[in-house]
């Protein structure tokens, strides 16, 4: 049996935000080696040069280069100067890559940390050179597909904007005590009413409405059941997952668009998201 994992990480921090319309292209096809650790290893060439061996890491919130790679292949300005205080080389600041490829994908505009990680280093001790990582900010920009069986991965660019996870990460641990210590949501204060499911082997884009119930906010919005869910306000809904996570941002009073597929038409509906308990 074909072993296949699809990666729906469209993570919605502060910051991140999607464009209303995905864009339905070809494919980009991009073989990738699995290492005896168990990490994949991809060619990745960096502003023209290379190619060089990184680890796709689907935990990674950024990509990351050795000083090595950053150096041959110009991702530093002509007037940068490393601190002779850098700890393993790491820069204080974000460069960017002008266009990174992988296989067929190509993709422009890059941020990178830079630096000689130390686990990384380990890695390459034992499985040959390894020169950095790829991280959230590449792989977010696409519906990405990871076949196991024939060691490939595919991607295909969708409209989306990921938030910059290093901004994001750092004011989470330079956020006050006060800030830390508010309370959390643990259930959704805005309804839809409306059921969700998405069956073993649907690999299509959004969920199946199972169902909407009646006086309902989804109802009221014009929402029927077997319509195709793609989106809710801005957030992708690939998986019953996806959903709840949306749901759980939402506010009650507020107006939030949920774009569907019906008939082979995309729609979108205004939804005014009532109150929960």
């Amino acid at each position: 049996m074909r072993r296949l994992l699809t990666l729906t990480l469209f993570v919605a921090l502060p910051g991140t935000k999607l464009r209303a319309d995905d864009v339905d292209k070809k494919p980009a096809a991009v073989p990738f080696e699995l290492l005896k650790s168990q990490h994949m290893a991809v060619q990745v060439k960096i502003n023209g040069k290379g190619p060089y061996r990184l680890i796709f890491d689907t935990g990674a919130p950024v990509t990351l280069l050795s000083n090595k790679v950053a150096k041959e292949a110009g991702v530093f300005p002509k007037n940068y100067r490393p601190s002779p205080f850098a700890i393993f080389g790491a820069a204080q600041k974000q460069f960017k890559i002008e266009v990174l490829e992988m296989g067929a994908l190509k993709v422009p505009k890059v941020d990178t940390m830079v630096m000689d990680h130390p686990t990384v280093g380990a890695l390459a001790t034992v499985l040959g050179p390894i020169e950095g990582i790829v991280g959230f900010n590449v792989f977010a920009k696409h519906r990405t597909t990871i076949d196991y069986q024939s060691k490939t991965m595919t991607f295909v660019p969708v409209k989306y904007e990921p938030a910059d996870m290093m901004k994001t990460v750092m004011a989470i641990l330079m956020a006050p005590k006060s800030e830390k210590d508010k309370a959390r949501i643990l259930a959704p204060g805005g309804l839809l009413g409306l059921r969700v499911e998405k069956n073993a082997g649907d690999e299509d884009v959004g969920v199946t409405v199972g169902a909407v119930f009646a006086e309902g906010a989804a109802a009221k919005g014009g929402l029927k059941a077997g319509d195709r869910l793609l989106t809710l306000d801005g957030r992708w809904t690939d998986s019953v997952e996806d959903c709840f996570y949306a749901a759980s941002r939402l506010q009650p009073g507020r107006v939030v668009s949920a774009e569907i597929l019906r008939d082979g038409k995309k729609i979108t509906l205004q939804i005014a998201v009532r109150a929960g308990v």
